[in-house]
């Protein structure tokens, strides 16, 4: 009978010590992913928060309706530029396919200015029979919540087998823009 009591025993212990162990790992998980909440620290965790935090810092990119004028304040084209989060830029605009002027969209690159707003540069080809090379320079600024957009663009022209990275260029003209951040809804 001691024997039973004693193998009674050792299965009671038995199962004690794997619910106890069962316990142990919910406890050590239930603190590895209060550890990794904490650790995230500012992360929103409601979508139109994560939404508007992308907006202030471009980490899910930007697309913006632009409306371009010269110089002297005339119109001159619509363009859906976008700032990708992964710091790329590429842009298309409403006179490249004619009739007077037929290029490709622009891609390039942007980043920050250190003063609240960003610089960017992107370049297109030309078709023949004048083909060639551009280079836009963009500056931008925002609202405080960068649904709105301004800034200057400086198109820079070079021979086709030119390096448009290099300075130089001959200076083709300089443009305004503002512009709307374009929402998903």
């Amino acid at each position: 009978m001691k024997r039973r009591k004693k193998g009674a025993n050792a299965a009671q212990a038995t199962l004690w010590q794997r619910k106890t162990s069962t316990m142990t790992k919910f406890r050590l998980w239930g603190v590895i992913v209060l550890l990794a909440l904490a650790y995230s620290g500012s992360t929103p965790l409601h979508a139109e928060q994560a939404a508007a935090d992308s907006r202030r810092d471009f980490r899910g990119g930007a697309t913006y309706l632009i409306t371009v004028k010269t110089a002297a304040g005339a119109f001159e084209s619509r363009v859906v530029i976008t700032l990708h989060g992964d710091r790329t830029l590429s842009a298309i605009d409403s006179v490249q396919g004619g009739p007077t002027f037929f290029f490709t969209s622009q891609l390039g690159a942007w980043g920050e200015d250190g003063k609240g707003g960003v610089v960017g540069r992107t370049l297109d080809f030309d078709f023949p029979p004048n083909a060639d090379v551009a280079r836009l320079d963009y500056t931008f600024t925002f609202n405080s919540d960068r649904t709105k957009v301004a800034g200057t663009i400086t198109l820079t022209g070079f021979p086709l087998q030119g390096d448009p990275l290099d300075g130089g260029g001959t200076a083709e003209g300089t443009f305004t823009f503002t512009g709307t951040l374009v929402n998903p809804r």
